[in-house]
């Protein structure tokens, strides 16, 4: 779930934990380092309790203006548009609109020093030339064990074209026909690509990489009106879980009219795990594995997450369901207005198929001793069915410390081992 609400302001930034730092890679070496603004620069933004990594990118459009832009890493912030009112040799003023923010700096030798102002707020900034890097040791790459296919299917009812990746065993062709499981991985909330990537972080790419190493094809895709897939009727700022209940609802029926896999299941992360009920209620999928699924009525979910952030920031501040309603509906969004409504206890007391329904003990979005146990509660008895709460993991199921949202960047574990294997071994299982 990445409604989560994180914003730039200074105001906010005083409630961030302190966030561990990286290592900044230099573009040039000393030698032949150049003198000029132009490149890319990172710095750390001290607000007292939180430090906020700054990335300015500087460069000339084709008429030789300069031009630059703002990144917020620690946020998954990227591109966000700056104007420059001064340049010259070493120096640069500029202003970014959308977050009230001004920067002056000027650069000495292999640092770009100066203040960095929001909403009246006046902070030292120095940057370093270069960008960080950051460690993703579980993103596979090629040449990969197995075979990946790039396709496409339709949302008839919504005019959605979703493109996404196909991914087969090694030996699929080989094997019996209809013995091979196959999985549709659905998104959490906002828009993403069919990696499901944050903060560098692609977990349904290192799923589907695991998976297809023991025997399980899967399906994902990027999500409507995002990447190489189309809004259709919607765009993503109107679309509800509703209209991804559609598109996924597609995708299942593709994979069965492809006549090639045996059982067909539906994976989803966050809000993609309130989905896979929903698809199991209709009979849709065979099999189930939500992760860090919502268990009670939206607004309730969505209120629990926001007073246990704040809790373990010192802000012993306990907003009630009907404050958060007031303060999420000014927000105009078609998303939180349904999502705040939703109760999913009907379509998990439906969904009869077998389900895997997982989360971390230390998930600050999605609190595993609300939902998970309110899943618990509503799903039918089945022998098959796994459900299952992992100590130390927290909302993207990353071993951690606090769980806040503000360590998911700097932790370089993509997700737990222990969760891939237990999902591979449980689909595999129930496959037979």
């Amino acid at each position: 779930m990445k409604h989560i609400f994180l914003s730039l302001c200074l105001a906010t930034l005083s409630t961030l934990g302190a966030l561990a730092q990286q290592q900044v890679e230099p573009q040039t070496t000393e030698a032949n380092m150049p003198q000029t603004l132009e490149g890319s620069w990172t710095g750390k933004l001290n607000a007292g309790a939180a430090t906020l990594t700054v990335v300015i990118h500087i460069g000339q459009d084709a008429d030789g203006n300069t031009i630059c832009t703002m990144d917020s890493p620690d946020q998954g912030a990227k591109g966000i548009p700056a104007v420059v009112n001064y340049v010259s040799a070493d120096s640069i003023q500029l202003n970014i609109p959308s977050l009230i923010v001004t920067f002056h700096g000027k650069m000495t030798g292999n640092e770009l020093r100066g203040n960095f102002m929001q909403m009246g707020r006046l902070l030292p900034l120095t940057l370093t030339r270069g960008v960080e890097v950051v460690r993703r040791p579980q993103s596979p790459a090629p040449p990969y064990p197995y075979k990946t296919e790039e396709v496409t299917f339709t949302n008839e009812t919504d005019h959605t074209t979703l493109a996404g990746t196909l991914t087969y065993p090694e030996g699929f062709e080989r094997r019996k026909k209809h013995s091979v499981p196959v999985v549709l991985m659905i998104t959490g909330s906002g828009l993403q690509n069919r990696d499901e990537e944050v903060f560098e972080h692609k977990p349904f790419l290192v799923i589907a990489d695991f998976l297809a190493r023991n025997g399980i094809a899967s399906l994902r895709y990027d999500d409507r009106g995002f990447g190489a897939s189309t809004a259709g009727d919607s765009t993503g700022r109107e679309a509800t879980t509703l209209d991804y209940k559609r598109d996924a609802e597609a995708g299942l029926s593709y994979l069965r009219s492809l006549k090639r896999f045996g059982k067909v299941g539906a994976l989803g992360h966050s809000e993609g795990g309130c989905i896979v009920f929903m698809l199991g209620a209709s009979k849709a999928a065979d099999f189930v594995v939500s992760m860090a699924g919502v268990g009670v009525k939206g607004d309730s979910a969505l209120t629990a997450q926001v007073n246990h952030i704040m809790q373990l920031q010192g802000q012993p501040t306990q907003l009630s369901v009907s404050q958060y309603r007031r303060n999420a509906q000014s927000a105009n969004s078609p998303w939180i207005d349904w999502f705040l409504d939703y109760d999913p206890t009907p379509d998990i007391a439906a969904t009869a198929c077998p389900v895997m329904a997982i989360n971390g003990d230390k998930d600050c979005q999605v609190l595993a001793s609300l939902n998970l146990s309110a899943i618990k509660r509503a799903l039918p008895q089945n022998p098959h069915t796994l459900i299952k709460a992992y100590p130390a993991l927290n909302h993207l199921f990353q071993h951690c410390q606090t769980g806040l949202p503000t360590e998911y960047r700097n932790i370089e574990e993509t997700l737990s081992p222990e969760v891939l294997k237990d999902m591979a071994e449980w689909i595999n299982k129930i496959a037979r």
